[in-house]
C-alpha cells in the first residue's frame, strides 16, 4: 500500500511541475488579452474602405481606453448599445463636448440636426456613412463601452500595416 501511495504521489507531483508553465502561459494570456491588447476580425460595409467587407484580422490596444487617451479620429472598439453580445467598430468623430452636426438619414435625405456630446460619451460613426448603424441611430455612447483602439491590420497581407486616424471631422457635417 505504501508503494502504491508513493507512485501516485510521484505522478501528482510530475503532473503538476509538467502543468504549471501551461497554467502560467494561460493567465499570462489572460492578463494580455484583458489589459494590453486583443485581436477582432473586422467584417462588414460600415467601415469601408478602412477595412475590407469580407474581413480583416487586426489587433486593438486596451491602454488608450483605460487611460482617457482615445481621440477624435480613432477607429475603435465598442460594445454596441443595440447588442451587448456585439462588438462593432467605427471611428470616434466626437468627444464630450463637441457639438455635432449630422445627417440623419443620408440614403434618404439632407435633415440635419446638431447635438452636443454629454460627459462621459463620444460620437461614433462608420466610415461608410450610407451603410452604418451608429450614433446617428442610437445617440451619445458611453465611454464604459469602449473596449480598445485599432491600430493595427494583420489580415490580409497586402493590407498589413497601422490604421490610420483620421483627422478631417472638426465641425463639418458628416
Amino acid at each position: 500500500m505504501a508503494t502504491s501511495l508513493q507512485v501516485w504521489s510521484k505522478i501528482l507531483k510530475e503532473a503538476f511541475h509538467k502543468s504549471l508553465p501551461f497554467a502560467k502561459f494561460l493567465c499570462y494570456l489572460h492578463v494580455t488579452n484583458t489589459y494590453l491588447f486583443t485581436t477582432a476580425l473586422v467584417y462588414g460595409p460600415s467601415m469601408l474602405p478602412t477595412f475590407d467587407i469580407t474581413g480583416d484580422f487586426v489587433l486593438a490596444e486596451r491602454m488608450s481606453v483605460r487611460f482617457g487617451k482615445v481621440r477624435k479620429g480613432d477607429v475603435v472598439l465598442v460594445r454596441s448599445p443595440i447588442n451587448p453580445r456585439k462588438i462593432v467598430t467605427k471611428r470616434v468623430t466626437g468627444m464630450e463636448g463637441d457639438s455635432i452636426t449630422y445627417v440623419v438619414d443620408p440614403k434618404n435625405s439632407d435633415r440635419q440636426e446638431t447635438l452636443v456630446v454629454p460627459k462621459g460619451h463620444i460620437w461614433i460613426e462608420g466610415d461608410n456613412k450610407y451603410n452604418s448603424t451608429d450614433s446617428r441611430k442610437f445617440g451619445p455612447v458611453p465611454y464604459g463601452l469602449l473596449q480598445g483602439k485599432i491600430f493595427w491590420k494583420v489580415w490580409p497581407p497586402e493590407a498589413f500595416g497601422s490604421v490610420s486616424t483620421r483627422t478631417d471631422y472638426g465641425n463639418s457635417v458628416l
